[in-house]
């Protein structure tokens, strides 16, 4: 499996759980580490919450745990997305490619929070068909960063990403 491979070669455990989503088919969770407290419980629940809602392209939740402020960096345009409206936007070019029965799995996730902040880092896969009926996976990485508001975890920041091997830019930003 690629993600022990990963794991194994930077030298982190892996507990790899598989459970099954909402509509049936299993979905593969591996963690990092185990997690140590309810805190971090309480985010990696809501990381896959996250994951499901966007497997099952239910707009709703994907929403539900995202700040109405929430600044968002995306792989394609637009460079980034400021709050709930621009944010779900984003995914209307995401489910053109992406199927309800493509994957979108949490590979790794490794979360730090303390009482009222905290952050999670995640490689992740999904899978989807363009437009010429190419089905292609993409692995990618994840970054969001929470704040605990009125005893409830909101997505403050999400940044997707994936490795380049050059980046030019020709203007400034």
């Amino acid at each position: 499996m690629i993600v022990a491979a990963l794991a194994n070669k930077r030298g982190w455990k892996v507990a790899e759980r598989r459970e099954a989503n909402d509509d049936g088919r299993d979905g593969v969770m591996s963690g990092v580490t185990p997690i140590g407290s309810q805190t971090e419980a309480d985010i990696l629940a809501l990381i896959q919450r996250w994951a499901a809602a966007v497997r099952n392209h239910d707009r709703k939740g994907i929403l539900a745990d995202h700040d109405p402020d929430i600044v968002m960096f995306d792989v394609p345009p637009p460079l980034q997305s400021k709050g709930l409206e621009e944010y779900d936007k984003t995914w209307d070019l995401f489910f053109r490619w992406h199927r309800p029965s493509d994957a979108f799995d949490v590979l790794e996730v490794g979360i730090t929070a303390g009482q009222d902040v905290g952050f999670a880092v995640a490689l992740m896969r999904c899978s989807g068909t363009n437009g010429e009926g190419q089905h292609t996976e993409l692995v990618f990485r994840l970054t969001i960063g929470l704040r605990k508001i009125d005893e409830r975890w909101r997505i403050m920041h999400e940044h997707h990403s994936v490795p380049s091997a050059a980046v030019v830019y020709t203007k400034a930003l």
